[in-house]
């Protein structure tokens, strides 16, 4: 069933959404993954950086942390892109996110000259924060293996 606008001047964009929904969880699976993938990739490929990064941030073990947060990047990247335990995979951001924001971006206690920067990647947080709910609750779509595997059943 389609839904429809209340207004009709906008009822193309519900006709339009309705009609693409699987191709754009799959467009908005992949430009999420694009930003683990980077991060996850630049923590593995520069860990003494992230090490020390981390270390700043008064985060334990940062060497060690440095390959398990870039792994962990880089692996809920690829199950984005896969579509794969999609939704487990969206409460894994949602707590990962919620993690490196308190760690990382208290935008409130850097000095003020770094403050709107922090301000700005506290507020990309709560962003990709509310798009894995969106996850959460819709799933991955019809191209995913979520989907292949869920019609073997």
């Amino acid at each position: 069933m389609v839904s429809r606008s209340p207004h009709p001047a906008l009822s193309c964009v519900d006709d339009f959404a309705t009609s693409s929904t699987d191709a754009l969880l799959l467009v908005g699976r992949i430009l999420m993954s694009y930003l683990f993938l980077s991060a996850g990739w630049g923590k593995l490929t520069n860990v003494v950086g992230a090490a020390a990064y981390f270390t700043a941030l008064g985060v334990p073990s940062p060497s060690v942390m440095s390959y398990v947060v870039g792994a962990l990047e880089v692996a809920v990247g690829v199950a984005l892109i896969l579509g794969l335990a999609t939704r487990y995979v969206a409460i894994v951001i949602f707590i990962f996110v919620l993690v490196a924001t308190v760690f990382a971006h208290r935008y409130w206690i850097y000095p003020a000259e770094a403050q709107r920067a922090q301000f700005i990647q506290f507020t990309k947080n709560l962003a990709i924060m509310s798009g894995s709910l969106f996850l959460l609750v819709v799933g991955a779509g019809r191209f995913s293996i979520d989907a292949m595997l869920a019609k073997k059943q």
